[in-house]
């Protein structure tokens, strides 16, 4: 890593940004030996981001020994509810602490939350404004 910056030092100073690192890099992930960018659904696509990003999470909670903050930027908009809310038990269930989850739908999380007995903190943003669901 250090030598390819080193080798376009020069070129990302130009144009200013780094043009290698890992906001470049391409991982291939497979299921059952298939390329999942390709052959995956949307669902399934963002079902593996969101085992990476718990996979992550317990990485850096062992590591630290720390409960890092869980952010689910908007990743559940491909997926049914059922698995939602599968999802939400699992993070429910192991305690992972603070998890802040962003949705576009005012409805969908609060109603899984509410469906599967989770205790939140619901607050909707529109216009630079915010205020309490529940």
């Amino acid at each position: 890593m250090k030598e390819l910056f080193l080798q376009n030092r020069t070129k990302d100073q130009l144009v200013g940004h780094t043009s290698s690192g890992i906001h470049r890099d391409d991982f291939l992930f497979s299921i059952n030996g298939n390329p999942l960018k390709k052959f995956g659904s949307q669902g399934q696509q963002k079902t593996y981001l969101i085992a990476l990003k718990l996979a992550k999470f317990e990485y850096i909670k062992l590591k630290k020994n720390v409960n890092p903050v869980l952010l689910l930027d908007d990743i559940f908009d491909k997926l049914d509810d059922h698995r939602v809310g599968y999802i939400l038990n699992l993070i429910e269930k192991n305690n992972l602490g603070q998890t802040f989850i962003t949705d576009t739908s005012k409805e969908k999380i609060p109603q899984i939350l509410a469906n599967l007995n989770i205790e939140s903190n619901l607050f909707w943003i529109e216009n630079g404004n915010s205020s309490k669901l529940n």
